[in-house]
């Protein structure tokens, strides 16, 4: 082949790669924060005493610390409901967000127990639901109420150390339709930090391969008692 035609075979090539990268980068850009553009939710329990635990090595005694780790012995709270993607997920889809109404944050004070927590989640990810301030926190309450939490969790007086997949064995026993495919487990160095678990937009339990792609990988896993355990 004559080298003028193969450069020219290259060169046509590589535009063509470039006008389809080109597309696609488009459609995603279309999409990226539209409000109400995704395809599930991610509702995430963060365990609380492990988080009470990370905060106070940090030294991190602020108000929404306070708020949730001197009060009432959490076990697992809501840190939110998170409109995702296949890949990837949308943030802050409106800029500045409207103002969420005091008394909406006050009323879902029993689940995710601090007031900065409820307002940061309206921001970043309510504003993505497409939903109105009111209709997206009755949203994560419906979501909430769909998943139960094993009872051994639910009192918990000692340290207990667990595998990441037993934590999901646990949850997936008494939660008819939930597979592992549809769960993870987060972790830091030591601690579990979160169970998450993929829900339709109808809030019904579905899988989602990228959040388990992004599970906790060790063994074990360090869940410190409630509150006075």
């Amino acid at each position: 082949m004559p080298r003028s035609v193969a450069i020219s075979r290259f060169l046509i090539s590589t535009a063509a790669l470039v006008l389809c990268s080109a597309v696609a980068a488009s459609a995603q850009d279309r999409r990226q924060n539209a409000p109400g553009e995704f395809d599930f939710y991610v509702l995430a329990l963060s365990w609380s005493p492990s988080f009470c635990e990370a905060a106070n090595e940090r030294g991190n005694t602020g108000r929404g610390t306070q708020a949730q780790c001197s009060g009432r012995p959490y076990s697992f709270v809501v840190h939110g409901l998170w409109p995702q993607y296949e890949r990837g997920f949308p943030e802050y889809c409106q800029r500045p967000s409207p103002r969420l109404a005091r008394g909406i944050m006050t009323s879902m004070l029993d689940l995710m127990p601090a007031p900065g927590l409820v307002f940061n989640e309206w921001d970043k990810h309510g504003t993505c639901s497409g939903l109105g301030e009111r209709a997206y926190f009755e949203t994560i309450r419906k979501a909430r109420a769909t998943v139960k939490i094993p009872e051994e969790f639910l009192q918990l007086s000692e340290p207990k150390t667990i595998a990441p997949d037993e934590l999901e064995a646990a949850f997936i026993k008494i939660n008819p339709g939930l597979s592992n495919a549809a769960i993870s487990v987060t972790c830091d160095s030591k601690r579990l930090s979160e169970v998450r678990i993929c829900l339709s937009k109808d809030l019904q339990f579905r899988s989602c391969e990228e959040i388990d792609r992004r599970a906790c990988r060790r063994d074990q896993v360090l869940m410190p008692p409630m509150r006075g355990g």
